[in-house]
């Protein structure tokens, strides 16, 4: 199996159920995989996602049409690790102090960039901005980069051409990002 493509792996995984095939698929990029977690997470953390990751690939595989596994992965991989900063954040933000010297959660680290900017308010922030783009963009990018559709899939769904929905998604990618930007400001 080391021979064979991604696509093929894919196919086989779908058809027969046998993880043996997502294993040699996810063994190729289980590097790529826990260096994105360690973006997020300190090495324990980034070893325990990578697991979470390669079961959560078991159900998701078999819901998407793959075109690039390997970028596919490396969307699942970030999504995987925001989703779980944004469930710690909100954790913490439900623990109550027993005493207001000594708040039960001390950990300024979790869910802040080197800017002090923190995760949350990121979310928060494309959320806003989501709502501001013309409902063409922000079904399309909902679509591509949140629920995880391929261009096809996102072109099935809302009924638009594929150069539209390729269209749709870039310029929709690029007013989020002027739009956040601007907040930042």
């Amino acid at each position: 199996m080391p021979d064979a493509d991604d696509a093929w792996l894919i196919g086989e995984f779908k058809a027969t159920g046998k993880l043996d095939f997502l294993a040699a698929l996810y063994q190729r990029y289980m590097n790529l995989v826990y260096g994105v977690c360690l973006k997020y997470f300190d090495e324990e953390a980034s070893k325990d996602a990578v697991m979470q990751i390669f079961e959560e690939l078991i159900t998701k595989l078999q819901q998407h049409e793959v075109q690039n596994f390997k970028s596919w992965l490396h969307v699942l991989t970030r999504n995987h690790c925001l989703m779980k900063l944004r469930a710690m954040k909100n954790k913490e933000s439900r623990q109550v102090s027993i005493d207001e010297d000594h708040p039960v959660v001390e950990n300024g680290e979790i869910g802040h960039h080197e800017n002090g900017v923190s995760l949350e308010d990121n979310l928060q922030s494309m959320e806003k901005c989501m709502e501001t783009l013309p409902e063409e963009q922000k079904r399309s990018v909902d679509l591509f980069y949140l629920q995880e559709k391929s261009y096809r899939e996102v072109s099935v769904i809302t009924g638009y051409e594929m150069n539209k929905v390729k269209s749709y998604i870039q310029n929709g990618k690029r007013n989020l990002k002027i739009c956040m930007e601007q907040q930042d400001d």
